[in-house]
């Protein structure tokens, strides 16, 4: 028997029910297939919800079984009722669940737009703005910020229609990729990934790249914000290294965050078969691309990205006809979008300041707590939070957004600046005053303590929202 079922409207007053939000596909593994190929549509037809992959790609098979079999849950409490809930299908909670039960196929474009309310509409009509408070967004749609704007966007820019993306399946993506960000994180999670997909709207919209830049190049860029920091738990990479955790066995030590999240984005979109409808080699090069993105914000490759920009700068050879030259510049976007938090006004700069410390310092804690050598600017006992910011924009903020100035000279590049400057200033005073230690050393090496400082603050940090009592050491037991 066929079934059809649509996209339920959410009320922005409840959060998504545990049984809309819990992945729902089956999985099979398939010799025909490979890892980027798009699967059989006859197979997607008989199998709605499943994916296939070839035995061979050991990567992809990993990450979706332990991501089903929910190894080492994030909270111990919730755990088995996560473990249980993954390894349902979608086809029995589709027949249980009265949201998706006997609703009609066709469904409006306008679906989102019937449940914003005040604010929460006033706000996304002032989306482009620097200023946007994305915690106050959060709240406004009771914790939906990445699935609601991601779509708000998408649907602005006409990309839903252009490429013809399914709205069932397209609602199902967004809401599974919220689900992978883990809530427990202060930092790492689903409102950074809004907080980034709306800086990278910002930039977007800026004139050397809006009248440049194809809708191919956008629906890249909203996917690769939304998804850039997807699955990360919570540590960063030397810490996965040093703990023998099985990312860092999978990736052999190397960019193993942000392959997990490439690969983590890659299995949600073939899981839901968002792009199924598109030739193979399409399918294959917008996830190949969607990776070049992604891997671009593993903050060691730095200064390899910033000299290749200051030389194209140097010389005046960008030329944005060019369809490399447009990626690149997507891949500069991005990197600015994901380390954007200090050139963000006082009030929502420092919540974010206090979040990553917070994550390192949760690191230190799971450090002490199993005897292995806290790792710079994770013993809370010897960091402050300004120190760690002030290091931060001194030797990696502050050089990417200057050139990032020099190749878009606008009032939202100054005002980026003048921001970071003021901060910069603000966390100074801040060190003059008696304050609890609370968090990182004074970055008296720039050399390698400076480079430890930024691989931490991104895609290479991370340490559990949860503390040492919801953490073990992660080896091979957290669910990525």
């Amino acid at each position: 028997m066929e079934v059809c079922y649509q996209l339920p409207v959410l009320p922005l007053d409840r959060p998504v029910p545990k049984h809309v939000l819990s992945r729902r596909g089956a999985i099979s593994f398939s010799s025909s297939s490979s890892l980027f190929g798009a699967p059989d549509p006859r197979q997607l037809s008989q199998r709605r919800g499943a994916i296939s992959y070839d035995s061979s790609d050991q990567t992809a098979l990993y990450i979706r079984m332990l991501a089903r079999l929910g190894c080492g849950s994030a909270s111990a409490s919730a755990g088995p009722e996560r473990r249980v809930h993954r390894l349902l299908s979608f086809q029995r909670y589709l027949h249980s669940s009265r949201l998706l039960r006997g609703v009609p196929q066709q469904i409006p474009l306008h679906i989102l737009d019937e449940a914003y309310t005040g604010q929460a509409r006033c706000m996304l009509e002032k989306v482009g703005n620097w200023n946007f408070d994305i915690f106050l967004f959060d709240k406004l749609t009771n914790g939906n910020s990445l699935i609601t704007l991601t779509f708000h966007l998408l649907n602005q820019y006409g990309l839903v229609e252009l490429f013809q993306l399914d709205m069932v399946k397209l609602w199902r993506f967004l809401v599974m990729v919220q689900e992978d960000y883990h809530s427990d994180n202060p930092y790492h999670n689903a409102v950074h990934a809004a907080d980034v997909t709306q800086a990278m709207y910002c930039y977007l919209q800026e004139p050397m790249l809006a009248k440049s830049l194809t809708s191919y190049d956008i629906l890249l860029g909203l996917l690769a914000a939304a998804t850039h920091d997807l699955g990360h738990p919570g540590v960063n990479q030397p810490f996965l290294i040093k703990t023998g955790h099985y990312l860092a066995t999978l990736y052999r030590n190397t960019s193993v965050l942000e392959n997990h999240h490439w690969k983590s984005a890659v299995g949600l979109l073939r899981e839901t078969g968002l792009f199924s409808h598109l030739p193979a080699e399409d399918s294959l090069n917008l996830e190949r691309e969607l990776g070049s993105l992604i891997l671009a914000t593993d903050i060691s490759r730095q200064n390899g990205y910033l000299s290749r920009f200051r030389i194209h700068l140097d010389q005046e050879n960008l030329f944005l006809s060019n369809a490399s030259h447009r990626h690149f510049i997507l891949q500069m976007a991005l990197k600015c979008a994901d380390i954007c938090n200090p050139c963000r006004p006082w009030e929502l700069s420092k919540q974010w300041s206090e979040r990553v410390t917070e994550e390192f310092f949760q690191q230190g804690d799971i450090e002490k707590k199993h005897k292995l050598e806290v790792s710079p600017f994770c013993d809370r006992q010897k960091n402050t939070v300004g120190n760690i910011q002030i290091g931060f924009m001194t030797y990696v903020a502050e050089p990417l957004f200057a050139e990032w100035a020099r190749f878009s000279d606008t009032r939202l590049s100054q005002t980026m600046l003048g921001h970071m400057g003021l901060n910069k200033a603000s966390w100074g005073g801040l060190q003059q005053e008696p304050t609890p230690v609370s968090e990182e050393r004074e970055p008296s090496r720039a050399g390698t303590d400076t480079e430890d400082a930024a691989a931490r603050r991104n895609g290479n940090t991370a340490t559990a929202a949860g503390g040492p009592s919801s953490k073990e050491i992660p080896q091979g037991s957290r669910e990525s």
